[in-house]
């Protein structure tokens, strides 16, 4: 049966989509998951210490370590498909090792990256170098080279940070205290923010953030789960849409590769998805899973993993199943 390609996204692909493969072998909440660029791999980090790497292809579990000493919390690929980031969950004090570098395939850690004194609560890798950036409770957003262990720059801020890299890595983005959105040139960030943007009336903290694929759009998740689509190069609205709250789960959004559709939790345990350019909801779903607090769309595939406390769950179109 024919594979439906991304560039092929209508309403009617986004309505079929229905979970291909279900994973419940986790003890505890799931705490983030991430997909490599080109690979076809996402990993996820577990409340349980786990790191695991499935095959999205083939819809398997591909491995599973864990990290006992330092937790797992935070996770991002690196370029390498073998190899990620992740953040520490315990021992963080002032020379607590943060952030590591790991090797997927036998199970080292390739460098520790210290500096941070607080929870890691986002962090994300250049698209186009060996760049990350890290931000924290302890109020920094810390700039990193993989090569290195030695923090390449630091940005102090209020409020607690969230970080994304545009899909080009010229530009980055970091919110801050109030809803603020500020811009930097990745090359001369010491320069300060080029841009500020403001999403007009609502001063709820920004719990991620997310670049569509061509650079021109700004996907914000807020703590009291709005979900907001700026204009990347002047910061203007595109859209807006709510969805019920959580009390103890904090929502995540995606865009789909195109950039066309916005998928997202709620706090009532559904999915939703919404089409940009009609500013309507085309989908909703029972999630299965109750509220998904992670949620991603494979950047190559039509697909998207959404997670919550012990399930993982891959979504296909159902004429593919």
């Amino acid at each position: 049966m024919r594979t439906t390609s991304v560039s092929e996204l209508n309403d009617g692909i986004i309505r079929s989509m229905s979970i291909g493969a279900l994973f419940s072998d986790f003890v505890g909440k799931i705490n983030a998951l991430d997909f490599h660029r080109t690979a076809d791999l996402l990993v996820t980090t577990g409340e349980d210490d786990s790191v695991r790497l499935y095959d999205i292809a083939n819809g398997k579990l591909l491995k599973t370590t864990h990290h006992k000493k330092h937790g797992a919390d935070r996770i991002c690929f690196t370029h390498h498909p073998s190899s990620v980031i992740c953040s520490s969950t315990r021992n963080l004090d002032s020379g607590a090792e943060s952030l590591r570098y790991l090797s997927m395939y036998d199970n080292r850690c390739l460098r520790y990256f210290k500096g941070h004194k607080e929870r890691v609560v986002s962090l994300c890798t250049s698209p186009v170098d060996d760049s990350f950036m890290s931000g924290s409770l302890d109020h920094t957003v810390r700039i990193w080279d993989l090569r290195v262990n030695a923090c390449q720059g630091i940005l102090r801020l209020r409020g607690r940070p969230t970080v994304a890299y545009d899909q080009q890595g010229l530009v980055f983005a970091v919110s801050m205290e109030g809803g603020a959105i500020k811009l930097f040139d990745s090359r001369s960030y010491d320069k300060g923010p080029f841009d500020t943007f403001l999403v007009g009336g609502d001063m709820a903290e920004i719990w991620d953030i997310k670049f569509s694929n061509d650079g021109k759009s700004m996907l914000l998740t807020t703590k009291s789960n709005n979900i907001y689509v700026l204009d990347a190069y002047n910061g203007e609205k595109r859209c807006g849409f709510s969805v019920d709250a959580s009390s103890n789960t904090t929502i995540e959004s995606t865009f789909t590769p195109d950039g066309q559709y916005v998928i997202s939790g709620s706090g009532d345990g559904t999915l939703n998805a919404w089409s940009i350019p009609t500013r309507s909801k085309v989908a909703n779903w029972d999630s299965q899973i109750g509220v998904a607090s992670c949620l991603k769309w494979a950047p190559r595939r039509v697909m998207f993993a959404a997670a919550s406390v012990g399930v993982l769950t891959f979504w296909i179109p159902n004429d593919t199943i």
